[in-house]
Order: C-alpha cells, then sequence, then structure tokens
C-alpha cells in the first residue's frame, strides 16, 4: 500500500501537465470554430445549401469526439492530481480543489449534451432528404443554435475558471 501512495504522489506533475494541454487545446479550438470557422461558413452561406444538414453534423460529428477526449483527459487529470494530494495542499491548490472536479464534471455534462441531443437534432433538421425542393431554413434551427451557443458560452466559461485555477497554481507555486 506505501509503494501505490508513493507512486501516485510522483504522477501528478504529468497530469497536470496533460491537463493544461487538453484544456489548452480545447479552449483555443472551441474559439476557433466559434468565432472563425462558423462565422466564416455561415457569411459564405452555408445555411442555405442544399446538404448543410448533413455537412454541418459530419464536422461537428468530429469536432464534438475531440471534445469529449479533451475533457476525458482533463477530468481524469484532475481526479488523479485530487487523489494523490497532501492534507495541507486541499485549501491552497486550485486544480486540486473540489471546485475544479465539479466543473470539469459540468463541462462533461455539456459535452455530452451537445455531442448526443443537440448536435444530431440540429442534424436532422437540416437534412435535405428532396434535392430539388428550395431549401429554407427551419424555423426550430434558430432556436437550437442559440441553445447551442448558449451551452457552447457556458463551456468557455468553465474552461476559462479551470484555466484561471491553474494560473493560481503557477502564481503560487512561482512565489514559494
Amino acid at each position: 500500500m506505501n509503494t501505490l501512495s508513493h507512486s501516485a504522489a510522483a504522477r501528478p506533475t504529468r497530469w497536470v501537465g496533460a491537463v493544461l494541454f487538453a484544456l489548452m487545446f480545447w479552449f483555443s479550438s472551441s474559439l476557433l470554430m466559434d468565432f472563425v470557422i462558423m462565422p466564416g461558413l455561415y457569411v459564405g452561406g452555408m445555411m442555405s445549401q442544399p446538404d448543410f444538414g448533413p455537412a454541418g453534423y459530419a464536422m461537428f460529428w468530429v469536432f464534438n469526439r475531440i471534445e469529449l477526449l479533451c475533457v476525458g483527459v482533463i477530468l481524469t487529470g484532475l481526479l488523479v492530481a485530487r487523489q494523490s494530494r497532501r492534507e495541507q495542499d486541499v485549501i491552497a491548490s486550485g486544480l486540486r480543489s473540489r471546485w475544479s472536479t465539479e466543473i470539469a464534471v459540468g463541462l462533461l455534462g455539456i459535452t455530452l449534451v451537445l455531442t448526443y441531443a443537440i448536435a444530431p437534432a440540429m442534424g436532422a433538421l437540416g437534412a435535405s432528404l428532396d434535392p430539388f425542393a428550395p431549401t429554407a431554413v427551419p424555423a426550430a434551427m434558430d432556436s437550437m443554435h442559440g441553445l447551442y451557443f448558449g451551452l457552447e458560452a457556458l463551456k468557455l466559461v468553465g474552461c476559462g475558471a479551470l484555466l484561471s485555477l491553474f494560473y493560481g497554481d503557477l502564481r503560487r507555486a512561482e512565489e514559494t
């Protein structure tokens, strides 16, 4: 039992690096997708194309699976770091705090809803089953976009909160 606790105590630095990499990658790719790629496709007329639903779903299918991988690495790393903490580190550490784990679980929930509920529903609403019919954006698509971007905003806030907890850990490490 003693060897397990010593080996686990030596590994959190690798997990903290993995958490930081996954968090930065996820945050930056979400910003790129939300503020560069999607507005560019919208301005370029993607919504008026007959097959925008399946094309958008194919793009988000890949992106949402990458998001699930990132949040899985983040949550695993935070749980490993929390498990290997010392008693005096509970309040002093941001990433090892209860808040970071709760934020990561919330991010997992948001990502699961985006991946398995909202993105498929949006793909189904935009599916063009008749190639000769005029293309029009369904009215429900606007409310789905609003819900999707509302959850995206919550996801970005959660990622920012985790980054601020990590930054607090780095500042404390520099001061000591």
